[in-house]
């Protein structure tokens, strides 16, 4: 079983600019637009939801393709985050994929099932509960 993952962010003196590090030895940034008073040297933060919903969503469908044998050559994933502008309560993602290859109507929507069955989905459309506490 892969370990619990674990994040590790640091803000520096760079306004906006963060330091990623993980469990698993990767590093990255997010830095916030310039409109905002960011250097736009990296993704947003909320860029990065996006992004790991798509990841997320593409892997499992190649995944479930190899598993089940279905001839999936490619997936293309595209996101948005409140097309249509933030609405009153919650937001909403707008998720649209792409599938490559020779697809039945049946193994298409299999695909879609598994869409919506990825790790990042279900855990965006469920509960989450965020525990804060300082440390020294």
């Amino acid at each position: 079983m892969p370990a619990t993952p674990f994040v590790k962010t640091v803000l520096g003196d760079t306004p906006y600019i963060v330091s990623f590090s993980d469990d698993l030895g990767h590093t990255w940034t997010a830095d916030e637009p310039t409109e905002v008073g960011g250097g736009n040297t990296a993704t947003s933060p909320d860029r990065l939801i996006l992004a790991g919903l798509g990841a997320c969503t593409a892997i499992t469908l190649r995944m479930v393709a190899a598993r089940r044998q279905i001839p999936l050559t490619g997936v293309e994933v595209e996101l948005q985050l409140n097309p249509d502008g933030k609405p009153e309560g919650g937001n909403d993602i707008v998720r649209k994929i792409l599938l490559v290859g020779e697809l039945s109507d049946d193994e298409r929507a299999q695909l879609l099932k598994a869409a919506n069955a990825c790790p990042m989905h279900k855990l965006l459309t469920g509960e989450i509960r965020v525990h804060t506490e300082l440390f020294a």
